[in-house]
């Protein structure tokens, strides 16, 4: 976890929590004045537009009292989806035995994307089965990770 995303997840995780839901992840874009700051939560029952909007409140009314980024932003409150984003060892944990793509911060063996089976988690590194091999990733390694969803007829 980045170090402005583990700053941002020490200061809204406390809220979100209170509120009755997980703090899933956050995603902070970067992009001059058109950077963003996802924030996605998760609960057992589901997230509703109106569990959307009223954290949303709560966080930016926090963002506002303790400013934790200079300049310019969109906040956005989502639902993780059925694509969900995996930021935590535990995230890749819980889904184990599901499809995962795989965006890598540095190249391996001359690629940075991978698509395959989540085998699970050894320490600190995330095992992927692609194309009948079994690769390992170190978790700081992955830039991004989602689930990829499978629909059956």
């Amino acid at each position: 976890m980045a170090t402005k995303d583990a700053a941002l997840h020490t200061l809204i995780d406390p809220v979100v929590t209170a509120m009755g839901f997980e703090l899933w992840g956050i995603d902070y874009l970067s992009q001059g004045k058109h950077s963003r700051l996802v924030i996605y939560i998760d609960h057992e029952d589901g997230i509703t537009v109106d569990d959307c909007a009223d954290i949303s409140r709560q966080i930016s009314a926090l963002l506002d009292v303790e400013d934790p980024i200079h300049g310019e932003y969109r906040l956005e409150v989502s639902s993780p989806g059925m694509d969900r984003p995996l930021f935590t060892l535990d995230h890749f944990s819980r889904y184990r035995g599901h499809e995962v793509a795989l965006k890598l911060r540095a190249p391996f063996e001359g690629r940075r994307k991978f698509q395959g089976l989540l085998a699970g988690v050894e320490g600190d590194e995330v095992l992927v089965q692609v194309d009948g091999e079994e690769y390992c990733f170190p978790v700081d390694g992955i830039d991004q990770a989602r689930v990829v969803p499978r629909f059956e007829d």
